[in-house]
């Protein structure tokens, strides 16, 4: 099983590598300049008064950028529990559960609050992992609000929501690639993320959190993430039908049941995720369309695949991983392989923009950023981070065809198409 977390060349994990980001972020007054657009979503109605912006810089908080879609978004977590696989470790009679958030997007809710990159006890557990006590205040927020009511653009009789399923990497969480989710949603799109339970920092509405490094606690592989994805799945199917997937029968926001399509799915994952994602596509036909973000695609059985896939690689790219190799000599449908100049693992992450943030600010030397996030740009990462997935889901869910995926762009002169 995959069961090691990534660690750069500096010997730091990606956790302790954000936990780092955070800490440092809460050591220093924070007015940080945004890389979001200045314009708003266009849905109608605007912000009210003295509402925060989503994406704009507040004191003392990490900026995420805004997303660029026509659509405000919302969120709401969800409490799931699979009677499918009973878990042990949890103690006697206890399933599999799991932590869950959709996004979606959504109509004017100014009055609602912005959701956190992360609940307040998974956020303490990070840092507290990471050895460094600091005010939770420094976190991000994203740019959905909680709860706010379904939009579905252009709605008629029938007419449901595209959606793609997200899986996380190894020992992190499923608010890691934000900066993408949200794009997608407000794009349209539902997206579900998961929290892989023993894998990831995670809270319960109960109060509890559990972490990767609880002792004894089972290890988590890339088939075991790709087996919650399937049970998201189900739970989508729930949704769709009109049914509520939440063990705890939590109040869903306006118009959720019946909104997310069932037969229009997707999936993507980054580093373990993208591993899990692709033993989904093999495993379940369900999902239409799959793309992993640097993904080693190692300790998954590989058969042949006839559904379009899309490789975003840095440093499990096919020229030092057989592993990747192997995967892409078994792709049949439409397949592509991107990779952009100046790339490490987390260049294609929430890190990416978070942690240049704080360099300039607090005078970390380049040298040492550039070790944990590349040399890419933040704001080229965050552009690239926005396009591509929503390029290729757009094609192949929507069928809406983009020149982005054809070839080299000039708008993006750092992106290499792979052979």
């Amino acid at each position: 099983m995959d069961t090691t977390p990534f660690t750069g060349p500096t010997g730091l994990t990606r956790r302790r590598m954000l936990g780092t980001a955070l800490a440092l972020g809460a050591a220093a007054p924070l007015g940080l300049a945004s890389t979001a657009r200045a314009d708003a979503p266009t849905t109608p109605g605007g912000p009210t008064p003295g509402s925060p912006t989503p994406g704009s810089p507040t004191p003392g908080r990490l900026t995420l950028p805004a997303p660029t879609g026509p659509h405000r978004i919302g969120t709401v977590a969800l409490h799931l529990r699979d009677t499918s696989r009973p878990d042990p470790f949890a103690g006697p009679g206890r399933y599999r559960e799991l932590m869950a958030s959709v996004w979606y997007p959504a109509r004017a809710a100014e009055e609602l609050p912005l959701a956190p990159w992360l609940s307040d006890g998974a956020l303490k557990a990070f840092l507290d992992d990471a050895g460094y006590k600091v005010p939770l205040s420094a976190a991000p927020l994203t740019a959905a609000r909680q709860g706010a009511p379904v939009h579905r653009p252009g709605h008629r009789a029938g007419h449901r929501l595209p959606v793609v399923v997200y899986s996380h990497g190894a020992h992190a969480h499923r608010a890691v690639n934000t900066v993408i989710v949200q794009e997608l949603a407000s794009h349209g799109y539902v997206v579900v993320t998961v929290d892989h339970t023993w894998d990831a920092f995670t809270e319960f509405p109960d109060g509890r959190v559990l972490t990767p490094w609880i002792e004894g606690a089972p290890r988590i592989g890339p088939n075991d993430c790709a087996a919650d994805a399937r049970f998201v799945l189900d739970c989508v199917e729930e949704l769709a039908a009109g049914r509520n997937p939440d063990v705890d029968g939590k109040a869903l926001p306006e118009g959720l049941l019946g909104a997310p399509d069932p037969l229009d799915v997707g999936m993507f994952g980054w580093s373990k995720g993208g591993s899990a994602t692709a033993a989904v596509l093999m495993a379940d036909r369900r999902v239409r369309a799959g793309l992993a973000i640097d993904g080693p695609m190692a300790a998954i059985t590989v058969t042949d695949l006839d559904r379009p896939f899309m490789m975003i690689t840095a440093e499990f790219g096919r020229d030092r991983n057989p592993d990747a190799v192997t995967f892409w000599n078994h792709l049949r449908g439409w397949h592509l392989n991107i990779q952009a100049d100046g790339v490490r693992h987390n260049s294609y992450e929430d890190a990416a923009v978070l942690m240049p943030q704080l360099g300039a600010l607090l005078g970390i030397p380049v040298e040492q950023i550039q070790q944990m996030v590349g040399t890419l740009p933040a704001d080229r990462s965050t552009r690239i981070q926005q396009s591509y997935p929503l390029a290729f889901f757009d094609a192949h869910l929507r069928h809406r065809r983009s020149a982005l995926l054809d070839g080299p762009s000039p708008t993006f002169p750092e992106v290499r198409f792979l052979p």
